[in-house]
């Protein structure tokens, strides 16, 4: 497999760059993510929302064979029932809960399995043998490879972290520095007036030079009451005042669903951090934690609790859309010599700005993931892409240290389960204003 140290080749192409450029970077950077680890690895799934990471490199590449090659002779035998994911409309699907059971086919083989189907893609687009119709779908598996890099990581992360040997996947990776400790100065508020505003995108697949996923259209008009944001995310120091203060130990600061799952998985503290206080488990294994960089790791419950116990809330998407359509795209993202963890927030460029609303961590809001109006699913079996889970989710926005930089844009919904907290997530507070 390629080297998994950073190079030129991490490089994000450049806006306007052809399909076939962007498709053969997000191909082998799957490949230099998954590098690192061992057959072994690959193979492991740790709970049933994780999936291996081998299988993440086997069904970005049945995505590819079944909806842009649409040729049947691309899947092996038997292999279009392993790796289809959630696609009812492609046919019978192998249990998520049981993808770690799936010793064959072996990692080689998958690995030149991708290999094939890459070679067929990039000749197809050579030869001009994809309409317009499939190139955009082209572009969508672009972006859903892009998405289980993510995965990818994030899964390994869990993995290695039920390890007790505590293993990194990397041990070459840049660590955080550990910066003083400024004066405590609270979160400090950027307001925002009653205002009605556009947010979502224009169209799928495009939106201006960009892409957008289509459950982020239709761009459509909000009205936004007069509110505050805080300037930077909730900080592992923060979050350590509020366990400290018995957070975890105080049901009314809880929604009753995150009350019961605290008595029920025994939470006391964000999903890596250890008991001792002090440490955390990253992908580089077990390191001091950073008081100043923000935190992560934490379930809807504990993002929603910890807002109560601040006096605040978390803001709706449309709050936070609209605070970050005044930033530019750039954050700690995962590539070039990322450390592949939240770092301490950066300050903002314009004083008005608020900080680190890219990158570092997926922050949650109060938003269930719903339909914009007017919102139209994909035609066809990809119309399952995104519409049929609205329902029981709430959306994060922003990206993450784990996130391909060019992947996300203030209009990118994300969305998970208020439960789940092995992705980087972590929250800004809002406030309501008279």
């Amino acid at each position: 497999m390629p080297d998994p140290r950073p190079s030129h080749a991490d490089a994000t192409p450049a806006p306007g760059t052809g399909l076939d450029a962007l498709f053969a970077h997000a191909r082998a950077r799957s490949c230099r993510v998954a590098a690192p680890l061992s057959a072994e690895d690959a193979q492991l799934q740790s709970m049933p929302d994780a999936s291996p990471a081998k299988w993440h490199l086997a069904h970005t590449t049945w995505f590819f064979a079944r909806f842009v090659l649409e040729d049947p002779q691309a899947i092996p035998d038997g292999w279009d029932l392993l790796f289809n994911s959630y696609y009812v409309g492609a046919g019978p699907r192998h249990a998520r809960a049981q993808r770690g059971l799936l010793s064959r086919p072996s990692l080689v083989d998958v690995l030149e399995w991708r290999q094939q189907v890459d070679a067929r893609v990039l000749r197809g687009l050579d030869e001009g043998a994809f309409d317009q119709a499939r190139c955009e779908v082209l572009l969508l598996g672009i972006h859903h490879e892009q998405q289980h890099q993510e995965l990818l990581l994030t899964d390994i992360h869990h993995a290695l972290w039920c390890n007790p040997l505590a293993p990194a996947y990397r041990d070459d990776l840049p660590m955080p520095g550990h910066a003083p400790m400024p004066v405590d100065e609270g979160p400090q508020w950027i307001e925002q007036g009653e205002a009605i505003v556009w947010i979502g995108a224009a169209r799928w697949p495009a939106d201006g030079d960009g892409f957008a996923y289509d459950n982020e259209t239709p761009r459509h008009r909000v009205l936004l009451p007069a509110h505050a944001i805080a300037r930077r995310p909730v900080s592992n120091a923060d979050y350590a005042a509020f366990i400290a203060d018995g957070g975890y130990d105080t049901p009314a600061l809880w929604l009753s669903d995150g009350w019961d799952a605290v008595q029920r998985e025994g939470w006391r503290r964000p999903l890596y951090w250890h008991e001792d206080g002090e440490r955390e488990f990253t992908l580089g294994g077990w390191c001091e934690r950073e008081a100043q960089a923000p935190v992560s790791h934490i379930s809807h419950y504990e993002a929603d609790a910890y807002a109560r116990w601040a006096g605040a809330r978390l803001p709706t998407e449309a709050e936070w859309e609209a605070a970050a359509a005044r930033c530019a795209v750039e954050g700690n993202f995962a590539d070039d010599h990322a450390p592949l963890h939240p770092t301490a927030t950066r300050p903002a460029s314009a004083t008005q700005a608020p900080q680190d609303m890219f990158g570092n961590v997926w922050e949650w809001t109060a938003s269930a993931y719903a339909a914009y109006p007017g919102f139209r699913p994909l035609p066809g079996t990809l119309g399952e892409y995104n519409g049929k889970f609205m329902s029981g989710q709430l959306v994060l926005r922003g990206g993450s240290c784990a996130t391909p930089r060019g992947h996300v844009r203030a209009s990118y919904r994300n969305f998970f389960a208020p439960h789940a907290r092995w992705q980087f997530s972590g929250l800004r507070l809002a406030r309501d204003m008279p």
